[in-house]
């Protein structure tokens, strides 16, 4: 302990305030322990206020701009422009009010809440670095420690973030200018939402892959719609490609008038192309440096990060991790129900996670969304797959909103009817997948579905006539 450092205790300390920290710090309070939570940026982490939250109401605002530019077969004729310092302005307040709100339910729940960094000092304390001159720091004893420290957007070689033209999503996401040219390298889920909502507010967009496709580990025929839909954009693909470097352009060596990117293709064969920024997509890192975890003897993966067991559990058995620092699949309500479970385990209550039933879903047009087994997982988990399939292009609400291109696939068992996962290609297809994931988590049927009486016309039908189609009774499209 170093000199003038106050020492306190507490039941549960969790350390980040995201998704999973903050979820784990009420739940905990929640079951009379002592919770306190650490944060050293801004409450909510990166998701309120970097990430999920901001990212979908710049979607939300280029897709009115863009619905109305393109409604004309509707009979609706309009040529509406965007304000970027506006749209980020409000988007800037939207982020406000749930982040207060993250704050003002810890408190109302009983969480102490500390600002400033983390740092182990043993298997059984923390010290805490307050930021500012003069702040000093605090040593906290926990009896259980739960880490939520989140993830970065990575680094390309040659590509730093604190370089004007190179943007990382969070830049991507604070830009009150829009770039005339924009070069997107990575076509994972977030290079293609940024990429098609900057497409939408007016930018010419290239993306730069490294692999042969957009959405790396999704099939082909989704990343097939999302890929025709982005090319409709303008959005340009130079497939098997990769970014090598930047050149400033003109005179301005910080790229203030624009930079060349330099990209190299697989046979070695290098192109230029111009922009006024570059976005660096290419995926997301575990942040754990600075934790000091070699002081209670925890070690990370080959990725970075921290191995834990169905109870969020890290390698010591009152120490836990939850959220992106935890692993795939890096999602906020995976890290939230991760920290619901951490939590409770700390309480003593018998609470484990299921990560079949966890959705992901991507925000590109159209949405995407999938939650337990494809038919090849099912194959390979030794089931004997029945899939059920219905076309967009075959439902009323869709064809009533212009929407035809997508799908809902479901996957069941053969025998007993068991909804095993699905696959969902649609508007709003976010929201639909919950019906699948509820099917998955309690073990619901074909039946279940198909005799569920849907609402005529909505897109959610879809997943009923796809229950139908599996069991060879589907009335609005031909059995498989």
């Amino acid at each position: 302990m170093v000199m003038g450092d106050v020492r306190t205790s507490t039941d549960v300390l969790v350390i980040g305030g995201g998704p999973g920290g903050y979820a784990a710090a009420i739940r905990a309070a929640q079951h009379g322990l002592d919770a306190t939570l650490v944060e050293r940026d801004a409450y909510g982490g990166t998701c309120l206020n970097y990430g999920c939250i901001p990212s979908k109401a710049m979607i939300t605002a280029t897709n009115v701009a863009h619905e109305a530019r393109h409604a004309e077969e509707m009979g609706v004729h309009a040529d509406p422009t965007i304000d970027m310092r506006e749209l980020v302005a409000w988007k800037d307040g939207v982020v406000d009010q749930l982040t207060g709100g993250v704050e003002k339910l810890c408190k109302a729940n009983g969480v102490n809440l500390i600002e400033g960094t983390a740092a182990f000092i043993d298997e059984e304390a923390v010290r805490i670095a307050h930021g500012g001159e003069g702040q000093g720091s605090e040593s906290i004893e926990f009896e259980y420690a739960i880490i939520a420290t989140g993830s970065r957007p990575i680094e390309l070689p040659g590509f730093d973030f604190a370089d004007d033209p190179v943007w990382s999503s969070r830049d991507a996401l604070a830009a009150d200018e829009l770039p005339d040219e924009l070069v997107v390298v990575g076509a994972g889920y977030i290079g293609m939402e940024l990429s098609t909502t900057y497409a939408k507010a007016g930018a010419d967009v290239t993306v730069v892959e490294a692999l042969e496709d957009v959405l790396p580990g999704y099939p082909d025929d989704i990343s097939r719609i999302v890929r025709n839909r982005a090319e409709e954009l303008g959005v340009d693909f130079r497939f098997r490609e990769s970014a090598s470097e930047w050149l400033a352009a003109g005179d301005d060596a910080d790229g203030d008038d624009g930079i060349e990117l330099i990209t190299e293709s697989q046979d070695g064969e290098e192109s230029t192309l111009e922009a006024d920024r570059v976005l660096v997509a290419v995926g997301r890192e575990p942040v754990t440096d600075g934790l000091e975890l070699e002081q209670i003897g925890l070690e990370t993966d080959d990725r970075g990060f921290l191995e834990t067991d169905d109870h969020a559990r890290t390698d010591l058995e009152h120490v836990f991790a939850v959220g992106d620092v935890a692993g795939e699949p890096m999602l906020a309500h995976k890290a939230s129900a991760e920290g619901l479970v951490a939590a409770g385990v700390a309480a003593g209550e018998p609470a484990a996670l299921d990560h079949q039933a966890i959705p992901a879903v991507v925000f590109t047009d159209p949405e995407i969304g999938t939650v337990g087994m494809a038919e090849a997982d099912a194959e390979e988990a030794g089931c004997d797959p029945v899939v059920g399939e219905f076309p967009l292009r075959a439902s009323g609400r869709a064809l009533s909103m212009g929407e035809t291109d997508g799908f809902v696939r479901l996957v069941a068992d053969d025998e007993t009817g068991f909804v095993l996962g699905g696959q969902i290609v649609a508007p709003e297809a976010s929201e639909l997948i919950a019906e699948v994931g509820l099917a998955v988590e309690m073990g619901a049927t074909l039946e279940d579905l198909a005799g569920t009486v849907h609402a005529h016309p909505t897109l959610s039908e879809a997943v009923m006539e796809a229950a139908e189609n599996a069991r060879e009774e589907a009335i609005h499209t031909l059995n498989r």
